[in-house]
């Protein structure tokens, strides 16, 4: 679950390394200077770079870091920033996160989800913060674990061995089944969530394509285009369904009886009150809710997918994993009081979102003029940050195209600077479901590896699709076999 940080495609993401420059066109080592300007690629560089990064977004992010360094100026006629010095991306979402906002791109979720926390700026986003933050409260976390767990297995039990699955579509279900539960409670049914699934997910692949046309001067929201009126048509359905369901939910609440308080999320957003004793409106209810369900299954499911798969292609951990389970479970199901014991499992999911985060790009827009790195920028300055390229730095990661889940023993994730791994984002915004998604990955991948071996099929093949997520474009195709 990541909701507190947003993503972004063609005009988001960073150049990492340690770089920095002093003019246009060239770079130089040591500490920046105000009177210099970022790293900006010469003009004779501008039609490659345009070429590979409409060709292949995340490998054109890659090269720009090796050749321009931690801090790009693109040649677009915005001011316009990558950024991939753990350093300079502590000053923008920590040290000054006041002095920030939103950046155009990331602005464009929210036909999407409309002003929901994810989108949300402001003191309207400090409010909502403090109102939904109770509901991620521990209690609430351990009570979850349960759901988790049975819906892993609940769908396991459907799966034969010898069967060619498509583990992005399984995890996508086993993850909106989590949500819906946590979110909505046991009593929506499956059609329904089955069905606001399908229109999300559509919305999501809408999404893509209107991000990809955002630097070539898509039309606003209101101009009636084929896009825009499909896009509009499945946002109303999903609007509907949500709707449909707070308010059968507020005449639960306001039912007379003995019933005690349902503990689900939507019901603890519609009973959340504020310093003053105010709620939240139905809009903001489900704007909220809206993002708990696309970030509640979204971004785990993709977490899900990249772990199985590099499992799949590293059968000795995959192996070890195992022997975790085996060791910590003795053939039952996993339990929240067994997270502390899965070290191996918890460190192949962090290794798993450091080489394909599912938030792989994130952007700020300076409202006033502000200093970063020791470089002056303009109000409305954007900045873009990528764990994709930070995470996949030498710097930060030796051998960092290896897949390693033991780099995370001894209790690396504590041990690192700030901001060299990020995958939830950071500062006041840092995703406000972490401990959520981390425990929810670690019960599902226990409950299908549990069962199940995953290997490459003949027909497996990952082709990233960075979108709002980091999708893989047509699924992940794993073959599965027998645990014993």
């Amino acid at each position: 679950m990541t909701v507190g940080e947003s993503s972004g495609p063609l005009v988001t993401t960073a150049s990492a390394s340690r770089t920095t420059a002093g003019a246009d066109g060239g770079g130089s080592l040591g500490a920046p200077s105000r009177r210099g300007h970022p790293v900006r690629p010469p003009w004779a560089d501008f039609l490659e770079l345009h070429r590979l990064l409409s060709r292949d977004l995340l490998a054109g992010l890659i090269t720009v870091h090796q050749r321009y360094g931690a801090f790009v100026r693109t040649r677009l006629p915005l001011q316009l920033y990558f950024v991939a010095d753990p350093a300079c991306i502590d000053e923008i979402l920590v040290k000054k996160a006041e002095r920030f906002g939103k950046d155009r791109t990331s602005r464009l979720l929210r036909r999407v989800i409309g002003n929901g926390l994810l989108v949300n700026e402001g003191e309207a986003w400090r409010r909502q913060r403090r109102l939904i933050q109770p509901a991620f409260h521990q209690q609430h976390l351990q009570s979850y674990a349960g759901l988790m767990t049975r819906a892993v297995e609940q769908a396991a039990a459907a799966w034969q061995p010898g069967e060619v699955r498509n583990v992005h579509e399984d995890m996508m279900a086993v993850t909106m089944r989590i949500v819906a539960d946590t979110l909505f409670g046991t009593d929506v049914s499956g059609g329904s969530i089955g069905e606001m699934g399908a229109n999300i997910s559509g919305l999501m692949e809408q999404f893509g394509e209107i991000m990809g046309l955002a630097a070539r001067l898509q039309p606003p929201a209101w101009v009636p285009t084929p896009t825009n009126l499909k896009f509009r048509r499945s946002a109303r359905r999903v609007e509907r369904l949500i709707l449909e369901i707070i308010e059968a939910r507020r005449r639960q609440t306001r039912a007379p009886g003995d019933a005690p308080a349902r503990e689900d999320l939507l019901s603890l957003l519609i009973r959340a009150r504020d310093e003053e004793g105010g709620g939240m409106s139905d809009a903001q209810v489900r704007d909220e809710a809206l993002t708990l369900f696309l970030a509640g299954h979204e971004t785990t499911a993709l977490a899900l997918t990249y772990s199985l798969y590099l499992l799949a292609k590293h059968p000795d951990r995959q192996a070890r994993l195992r022997e975790e389970l085996t060791r910590v479970l003795g053939g039952r199901s996993a339990t929240l009081g067994d997270l502390e014991g899965l070290r191996y499992t918890e460190a192949v999911v962090l290794e798993s979102m450091r080489l394909y985060p599912p938030a792989w790009g994130l952007g700020r827009m300076a409202l006033e003029p502000v200093e970063i790195g020791g470089f002056a920028f303009p109000k409305g300055a954007e900045f873009v940050m990528s764990p994709w390229v930070v995470h996949r730095d030498p710097q930060n990661f030796p051998d960092p195209e290896a897949f390693k889940p033991e780099r995370w023993e001894g209790d690396l994730a504590r041990r690192l600077p700030r901001f060299t791994y990020f995958p939830f984002g950071g500062g006041p915004r840092v995703c406000i479901g972490n401990r959520f998604a981390m425990m929810e990955a670690k019960l599902v991948l226990a409950g299908a590896l549990r069962r199940f071996r995953f290997e490459l099929a003949p027909d497996t093949q990952l082709t990233l699709f960075p979108s709002a997520t980091l999708r893989p474009r047509h699924g992940l195709r794993l073959q599965l076999s027998s645990a014993t």
